[in-house]
C-alpha cells in the first residue's frame, strides 16, 4: 500500500511524479506543493538566450532513448477550446510525438485547412466521433457556435453520449498493446496504446475509461492560471462554500493576502455567470462538478498561460491548491496568419470567406499606419440589439477609425452574406463612412491584428483573442461579458495594457458615452495615457516573445519532458 505523506517544501515536478511512481506517495495525499514549478529558474536560467533550434536539441538530449509518446487530445465542443488544443497538438507533434486529435465529425471538418502544417501531417491524425442526437438540440449542432446559450446544456447532454464511442475507440487503440521503444518513429507510435489522454473541463467520464486501460490523463485548462486559482478545487470550495452571487465576486479566501492584484474581482453581472456554472443544467451535471470530477482523476494539470503575463505567485499557488504538478504550456501563440481561437469556422463557403476577408484587408490597406481600432467580440458574446446600438454609437462618437467584425449571437443564421444595416442604428453607416467598416460573418482575425493599419483592439477579453493580440503589441479596449473574461480584463488593466469600458455593476449595461471615452483613452496616442498604454503593450510583447523565437517553447519543453518520463505504465 502506498504511504501517505505531507510535503511542506519546494519540490520539482519530476521529483513529485518520481516519488509517486515508486509507490512512496499518492498524489491525492500531497498536502502542500509549494513550488512544483520553479518559475524563477524558467525565467532566468533554463533557456538563456536559446533559439528554437537549440531548444529542440536540448530536448532531444533530455529525452534521448525514450521514444515518442502517443497522446490522445480531446477538447470540449467549442472553437475557443478546439483551437488551443490543436495548437498544443502541433507543438507536441513538432517535437516528434504522435497525436490523435478527437472531436466530432462536423468540428473536425471545420478545423482551419489544413489543420496542421504539411511537415507534421504524419504525426497528427484526427478521429471523428458521432455526436448522438438529443431532443431539442438543433440538427447539425456540434459546437457552442451552433447553439444559443440556453441550448448549451443540451450540447453537454449530447457530449456525454460520446462516452460509449470513445470507449470503443480507446479499446481498439489499446488492443495492440505495446510500449515506447528506442528508435521508434511517430507513425509507429499510432499502432500501440496511447500513453496519455489530454482532456478538457467537461470530460468527467473519460478518466474511468482510461484507467481501465492503464492510460494516464492530464487536464488542459485553456483559461488563465488566475481563473483556475479563483475557481479552486472541490475541497477548498467545500471548506469555504460559495452560494450567492455576492460570494463569487471577491477573490476566494484561499488566495494569499494580499492577493496578486488587489483589483482582481468579478462584477456582479459577471459573478452571476460563474454562480450559474455551479447549478445543474440540462445535462444533469453542473459545470463545476464536471471540472472537479475530471481534475481529481487527472495526474497533471496544464494551464495555457505563463508567468510573464500573470502574477507569478499564482502558479505555485495552483500546485498547492490542486495537490498535483501544474505546468504552464506557455501561450501557444498561433504560428500563422490564418485565423484564431474565435474564428467563425464553417460559416459560408471558402470562396465567400476569402472574398470578405480580402475586402476587409483591402480596406485596411487604405488606412494610415496604426490608426484603426479593430472591434471583435467573438461568436458567443450575449449581445442584445440595444448593446449593439450603443457600441455602434460609441464608435461613432469616438471619432476613431474602426474595422468591426460584427456577428449574430450563437445559434443564429449565418451572416456571411447579410449586410450590416439591419443590425445597426439608422444613419450609422453614413455618419462613419470613410473611417469605419463593418464586416459580418468571418474575418481573418490574425491577419487583421497583424496588419500595420491596426493600432488597438476592442475585445470581449476571451483569452484566445487576448493571446493573439499580445503577440502584436496592441493596447486593448476591453468589454468583457461572461465566464473568465472580466478577470482577464482586470489582469490586463493591472499590466497597464488596456482600458475597460465602464458598465453598470448590477446588469452590465453600458452606454455610448462609456464606449467613446474608453476608445479615446486608448486611441488618442498624443495623450499621455494613450502613449503609456501603447508602450506597455509593446513591453509586454517583448517580455512574452522578444527576439527569441523559442522563448515560449521552454514551457512546452518542460511539459514534454514531464510527460516523457512519467507515463502510467512505466
Amino acid at each position: 500500500m502506498a504511504q501517505t505523506a505531507e510535503i511542506r517544501c519546494a519540490m520539482p515536478v519530476d521529483d513529485i511524479l518520481e516519488v509517486e511512481r515508486k509507490g512512496e506517495i499518492n498524489h491525492d495525499n500531497i498536502l502542500c506543493i509549494v513550488d512544483s514549478i520553479n518559475i524563477a529558474s524558467w525565467q532566468s536560467q533554463q533557456w538563456p538566450e536559446a533559439g528554437e533550434q537549440q531548444h529542440h536539441q536540448q530536448e532531444q538530449e533530455a529525452t534521448a532513448g525514450a521514444g515518442p509518446l502517443h497522446l490522445v487530445v480531446f477538447p470540449w465542443l467549442a472553437f475557443g477550446h478546439l483551437i488551443p488544443f490543436l495548437e498544443l497538438s502541433k507543438r507536441l507533434a513538432a517535437r516528434g510525438h504522435a497525436v490523435t486529435f478527437v472531436s466530432t465529425s462536423r468540428n473536425v471538418s471545420r478545423l482551419p485547412p489544413p489543420p496542421v502544417p504539411a511537415a507534421l501531417s504524419g504525426r497528427v491524425r484526427t478521429v471523428a466521433l458521432p455526436l448522438p442526437a438529443v431532443d431539442g438540440l438543433p440538427e447539425g449542432a456540434e459546437s457552442t457556435a451552433d447553439v444559443p446559450p440556453d441550448k448549451v446544456g443540451l450540447l453537454k447532454t449530447a457530449f456525454d453520449g460520446l462516452a460509449a464511442p470513445f470507449a470503443d475507440f480507446l479499446a481498439a487503440a489499446c488492443a495492440a498493446g505495446g510500449s515506447r521503444r528506442d528508435g521508434e518513429d511517430a507513425m509507429a507510435a499510432f499502432s500501440r496504446s496511447p500513453d496519455w489522454i489530454v482532456v478538457d473541463f467537461a470530460h468527467y467520464w473519460i478518466c474511468p475509461i482510461a484507467e481501465q486501460h492503464e492510460v494516464a490523463c492530464a487536464m488542459f485548462q485553456i483559461t488563465t492560471a488566475t481563473m483556475a486559482a479563483y475557481f479552486g478545487p472541490r475541497q477548498e470550495n467545500a471548506d469555504h462554500p460559495r452560494v450567492t452571487v455576492e460570494d463569487f465576486m471577491p477573490m476566494p479566501r484561499w488566495f494569499p493576502s494580499p492577493a496578486p492584484a488587489a483589483s482582481l474581482a468579478f462584477r456582479r453581472h459577471e459573478a452571476a455567470w460563474i454562480a450559474a456554472g455551479t447549478q445543474l443544467n440540462a445535462s444533469g451535471v453542473a459545470d463545476s462538478e464536471r471540472f472537479w470530477r475530471t481534475e481529481q482523476r487527472c495526474r497533471l494539470l496544464f494551464i495555457r498561460s505563463c508567468p510573464e503575463v500573470e502574477p507569478s505567485r499564482v502558479f505555485p499557488l495552483l500546485a498547492e491548491l490542486y495537490r498535483k504538478p501544474v505546468l504552464p504550456t506557455g501561450l501557444l501563440l498561433p504560428d500563422d496568419r490564418r485565423d484564431g481561437d474565435d474564428g467563425d469556422h464553417g460559416n459560408g463557403s471558402t470562396h465567400e470567406a476569402a472574398a470578405r476577408s480580402s475586402g476587409a484587408l483591402q480596406w485596411l490597406d487604405e488606412q494610415p499606419s496604426g490608426s484603426v481600432l479593430y472591434v471583435a467580440l467573438g461568436s458567443e458574446a450575449p449581445l442584445t440589439p440595444a448593446s449593439v446600438h450603443e457600441l455602434a454609437l460609441g464608435l461613432e462618437l469616438s471619432g476613431a477609425r474602426f474595422l468591426w467584425a460584427l456577428r449574430l449571437p450563437s445559434g443564429g443564421a449565418s451572416t456571411t452574406m447579410l449586410p450590416p444595416s439591419p443590425l445597426l442604428p439608422d444613419g450609422f453607416e453614413a455618419h462613419t463612412r470613410g473611417r469605419g467598416a463593418v464586416c459580418t460573418g468571418w474575418v481573418p482575425q490574425m491577419r487583421v491584428l497583424a496588419h500595420a493599419a491596426v493600432g488597438a483592439f476592442l475585445t470581449h477579453c476571451g483569452w484566445g483573442s487576448v493571446v493573439e493580440s499580445l503577440q502584436f503589441g496592441h493596447p486593448l479596449v476591453m468589454l468583457p461579458f461572461i465566464v473568465d473574461q472580466g478577470l482577464i480584463a482586470r489582469i490586463m488593466a493591472e499590466r497597464g495594457v488596456g482600458v475597460e469600458v465602464a458598465r453598470r455593476d448590477d446588469d452590465g449595461s453600458f452606454g455610448r458615452d462609456d464606449v467613446a471615452e474608453a476608445v479615446r483613452r486608448v486611441m488618442v496616442v498624443e495623450g499621455e495615457e494613450g502613449k503609456m498604454l501603447a508602450l506597455n503593450a509593446r513591453k509586454l510583447l517583448e517580455e512574452v516573445v522578444g527576439d527569441d523565437a523559442g522563448r515560449q517553447g521552454r514551457y512546452v519543453y518542460e511539459l514534454v519532458n514531464c510527460l516523457q518520463r512519467h507515463c502510467f505504465t512505466e
